[in-house]
């Protein structure tokens, strides 16, 4: 309720600041930019680019980055600036960048961030400035209760992807013992805890740290249990090594693993041969298979390379904002109010984009798709049904 209340204040003052006429080329007086400088406005996107986890986060930059440079082709009298705010995906970073981006006032958007643990010390610095945000992919569900009036998910959160995963592993994997392992981050203990309400009390537990390399304990406790699946929550660098550990030790059984596992650098840090047969799920469908032209134009413009996890969901989301700043709503303020009303059909995704009064994704577009790990590729599986 009180996120309902905050919204309404919200709409209330907005739409005291809205004025005729601010389109691009307007001579606006927004809070962004000021006068002509509404054609130099920014969208920022916020996520690893460098670090352990930077392939999530260059697919993701990449979508974001394609829809603004076709934005600005088409506009190119008025144009959309990309600012990237590098998170290294590491929380410790997010304060400062969230500083450095609600500093610039020429940013009217952030496309992200990537990651919830992230995105917990971030965005209460992004809602206290009023920068409205979509994340194409941090999917901790406590991240839309926290009253953030600036907060957008683009997609279904981990109580959409963690039961989706328990289901797999009983319909279809049909596991009698399943062990579960996170690395204690904001991300891979909520989905873990959310894929037991599914699969039961587990045959172990245990827990790991973000940049440990030697999992010797672990993996002698999960060969103990006799589990023959082990869910991991956490990211695609603990996930390879401990699998490779695992798999050496003479283990035979399948990994299954969520979104942050869910990139093809997994399989460049377990080995081809170990990652074969892995299991990772997301809440998104294949970007390989999106609609419309959006393949053919990532690959033309990112030297052949197939689009990752959530970049189609970046491109999308981001031509939201885009088409915001086109209908002249130059300010946060009023970009704010504008995602808030949007009702579109993305058209890299096909899923209807409108928002929840918390910022949740319509549940009806929630969709979760399992991925395999086949002769060295991660390629879609099937899409898990809800129930």
């Amino acid at each position: 309720m009180r996120q309902k209340l905050a919204r309404v204040l919200g709409g209330v003052a907005i739409g005291a600041l809205v004025f005729s006429g601010a389109a691009c080329k307007a001579d606006s007086g927004s809070e962004a930019g000021g006068g002509k400088g509404a054609c130099d406005l920014k969208i920022g996107f916020f996520g690893p680019l460098t670090g352990d986890a930077a392939g999530l986060g260059i697919h993701m930059r990449n979508g974001t980055k394609l829809a603004i440079d076709q934005y600005n082709k088409d506009n190119a009298d008025c144009k959309v600036n990309l600012s990237e705010y590098d998170s290294q995906g590491d929380p410790a970073k997010a304060p400062a960048l969230a500083q450095q981006a609600v500093g610039d006032t020429k940013v009217v958007g952030i496309i992200g961030p990537a990651f919830s643990g992230e995105s917990e010390v971030a965005d209460p610095i992004f809602d206290e400035a009023g920068l409205p945000i979509i994340t194409p992919s941090a999917t901790r569900p406590s991240l839309s209760t926290k009253n953030w009036k600036i907060f957008h998910r683009g997609v279904g959160n981990d109580t959409s992807q963690g039961p989706a995963a328990g289901r797999y592993i009983k319909n279809v994997l049909k596991a009698d013992k399943v062990y579960v392992v996170d690395d204690q981050s904001a991300y891979g203990a909520g989905l873990v805890d959310e894929v037991k309400k599914v699969i039961g009390t587990p045959a172990g537990q245990d827990k790991i740290q973000v940049k440990q390399t030697n999992f010797s304990a672990v993996v002698t406790k999960i060969q103990s249990s006799g589990a023959n699946v082990l869910f991991f929550g956490g990211y695609y660098t603990e996930a390879g090594l401990l699998l490779k550990q695992l798999k050496g030790a003479g283990w035979k059984g399948t990994m299954v693993a969520g979104d942050g596992v869910n990139d093809a650098n997994f399989i460049k840090v377990a080995g081809e041969q170990v990652a074969e047969g892995t299991i990772l799920t997301c809440p998104c469908a294949p970007a390989t298979a999106a609609k419309g032209t959006f393949v053919t134009d990532y690959k033309a413009a990112f030297d052949n390379a197939e689009p990752g996890t959530y970049a189609d969901v970046s491109y999308d989301i981001t031509k939201i904002m885009l088409e915001g700043i086109k209908a002249g709503k130059t300010s946060r303020a009023d970009l704010l109010s504008f995602i808030n009303s949007y009702n579109g059909t993305g058209g890299a995704t096909g899923v209807t984009y409108k928002f929840e009064s918390n910022g949740e994704l319509d549940p009806a577009q929630v969709i979760v798709w399992a991925f395999k790990v086949n002769a060295g590729k991660v390629v879609p599986d099937i899409e898990i049904p809800k129930a």
